[in-house]
């Protein structure tokens, strides 16, 4: 079994892996969410879209990483992260947003996966992570600033839902937990291709766990072949958006992974508003301009760390 050390890169394009990664990562996380919706008009419950589509996700994972030789190593620490990971960085956010959905809309839910930054740069500065540097704090700063021009402009809404609202403000909390556990626990020698997989397959542990409970239903409607098609997209979509999380969070770090969801609100809410026929958000102008400017002000300070 393979254990060496995650993509290896040259100082001098060190900063393309973790920047492709994030751009891409970004864009399947916005379009993620996106098919939530399409799941809820296809009558699939929140659960059973979520649980089904980890489980495929974990399996095309698992067939990447037998064919590559870096299946996932089953020790005490590795079970530790895989189970953590998967509780604070996919199973708990994603049923939350899953569930937001339909009730506040695609449109806001891909927007609050854009709040972690702020709370991941300061945690990782808190324990050491990171030393404090100008570009990056600045484009911190400024991504969350467009995230919270187009979430206040949601919440001021006359037709807003407060509960759902604030619940789905739990779920960029879980994922900037995650982002930082991720990185302070990541096991020695193991790859991204080896703990992706693993994490996936806590979650389906998880995920199908939370099917015996009061109220949840892993049932998947079968009068037509629609529900399932879009369950196997959604597979495709999560197998990749968890490996670059991975290679993002080794060669990037916490506070360029926690941009993620900011590229993912720069790409899902124009699907939410031209495909899903939601009503543009106000602001929507403004925030993604400062959230791209966000993203290239941090890989600029990633660049310039590296280069250093």
């Amino acid at each position: 079994m393979s254990h060496s050390t995650p993509l290896p890169v040259t100082s001098k394009k060190t900063w393309l892996v973790p920047l492709l990664s994030l751009l891409v990562g970004g864009a399947l996380m916005g379009i993620s969410t996106n098919l939530a919706k399409v799941a809820g008009e296809l009558a699939l419950t929140p659960l059973a879209f979520l649980g089904w589509s980890i489980m495929e996700a974990a399996i095309i994972l698992m067939t990447v990483a037998a064919w590559r030789h870096t299946l996932p190593p089953l020790t005490r620490r590795t079970v530790e992260y895989y189970g953590i990971a998967a509780l604070v960085g996919v199973a708990g956010p994603n049923l939350i947003f899953f569930s937001a959905v339909p009730q506040v809309g695609a449109g806001f839910v891909v927007l609050t996966i854009s709040l972690p930054p702020l709370l991941t740069y300061l945690g990782a500065l808190a324990l050491g992570m990171e030393r404090f540097n100008i570009l990056r704090a600045m484009g911190v700063v400024a991504a969350l600033a467009g995230a919270a021009v187009l979430a206040l402009k949601q919440l001021s809404a006359p037709d807003a839902d407060a509960f759902w609202i604030l619940l789905a403000l739990v779920g960029p909390v879980l994922l900037a937990i995650g982002n930082i556990y991720r990185t302070l626990r990541w096991p020695s020698g193991v790859n991204a291709d080896a703990l992706a997989p693993g994490m996936l397959i806590a979650a389906t542990i998880m995920l199908m766990a939370t099917g015996f409970l009061p109220y949840f239903s892993l049932q998947v409607p079968l009068d037509n072949p629609l529900p399932l098609l879009l369950i196997g997209l959604q597979a495709v979509v999560f197998a990749g958006q968890f490996l670059l999380l991975f290679i993002l969070q080794k060669t990037g770090g916490p506070v360029l992974l926690s941009l993620l969801g900011s590229v993912g609100s720069v790409v899902g809410v124009p699907v939410a508003v031209y495909f899903q026929g939601e009503t543009p958000p106000q602001g929507l102008l403004m925030g993604a301009g400062l959230i791209g400017l966000g993203v290239v002000l941090v890989s600029l300070g990633k660049a310039k760390r590296a280069s250093s």
